[in-house]
């Protein structure tokens, strides 16, 4: 089939690069300009320099709504577009114009978690496995019939650095996978539940401040959903932001107010969390290494060279 192409990053790269080793021919890639975002400047393949190694006509986009792209569109042809990690809506002119329409590949197991950052989204939340969704487009986003899903556990210790890995090796074989059914005519389409949707947004620098009121095993996911190179998770210490980068939950419950600095335990220093910590029935959260604003990184032993004093959010 002939192909065009809308994706963004990592996503977008590794999605090119499996329809340039496949037998479909890439008549057209549209992609965005690079980003100074913080989460865009993460996985930050280009999609614009693969396309054009390969000699494939390139586009770039913040918005694919101008009439220069779809004169290009049309004079390509595509029989059907992929789209991987496209940041902005896409027109109904757009997705419904070539033969068999637009396959979007999105990182979860849709319907849950469309939209933005599934990925770290699924880690703080404590779902039991992550996966890959290839879907036909349609008006609502991310809520097209399913062509195929494939998922993985997500494993106790598991970061989001570790998911993306294993999510990202899943994108290439989905997607060609996908584009046989279609084009051989024997795809299974599977609505979605929107009874079971979620839709997520873009994550900030904000969504990274730690809650002392979550319970512990919470906040430890979100330690570990914004490891490194994601901007780690934060709370402030003497007014200075300090950012967390390894923590566990206690063994034993400690009680008193939440963001309250503790005891030693193990290899760290218990943080009092959660809503309810008065009752003393709660795990505190182990912070075990800290990094300070000037990237020195520290153990919290180290670090907290007394017990005693709050961290808070700001």
């Amino acid at each position: 089939m002939r192909v065009a192409m809308f994706g963004y990053q990592t996503w977008g790269h590794r999605t090119l690069r499996a329809l340039l080793d496949s037998e479909h021919e890439v008549v057209l890639v549209v992609t965005h300009p690079k980003s100074e975002h913080a989460y865009e400047k993460i996985w930050s393949d280009s999609v614009a320099e693969l396309a054009e190694q390969n000699g494939v006509p390139v586009l770039l986009r913040n918005r694919p709504d101008d009439e220069e792209l779809r004169a290009r569109l049309k004079d390509a042809a595509p029989d059907i577009l992929v789209a991987n990690n496209w940041r902005t809506w896409l027109p109904p002119e757009i997705f419904t114009a070539p033969k068999y329409g637009t396959l979007n590949v999105h990182d979860s197991l849709l319907p849950a978690y469309a939209g933005f950052s599934p990925l770290i989204w699924a880690l703080i939340n404590g779902e039991t496995q992550v996966g890959v969704t290839a879907h036909m487009m349609d008006e609502d986003l991310d809520a097209g019939d399913i062509v195929l899903q494939r998922a993985i556990p997500v494993g106790p210790t598991d970061t989001t650095t570790d998911l993306f890995h294993k999510t990202v090796d899943m994108i290439g074989p989905i997607t060609v996978d996908a584009l046989a059914l279609i084009a051989s005519g024997k795809a299974e389409l599977t609505k979605q539940d929107r009874g079971k949707a979620s839709f997520f947004h873009k994550r900030s620098i904000e969504d990274s401040l730690i809650d002392w009121t979550w319970p512990a095993e919470h906040i430890e996911r979100l330690v570990r959903a914004q490891c490194d190179p994601y901007p780690n998770a934060f709370t402030f210490y003497k007014g200075e932001r300090i950012r967390v980068t390894k923590s566990s939950v206690s063994k034993a419950c400690y009680g008193g107010t939440p963001g309250r600095i503790f005891i030693r335990e193990g290899d760290g220093v218990v943080i009092v969390a959660g809503s309810d910590a008065r009752t003393g029935r709660n795990r505190g959260l182990v912070i075990e290494r800290v990094r300070t604003e000037d990237d020195t990184e520290y153990a919290a032993t180290d670090f907290f060279k007394a017990m005693g004093g709050y961290l808070k959010s700001s």
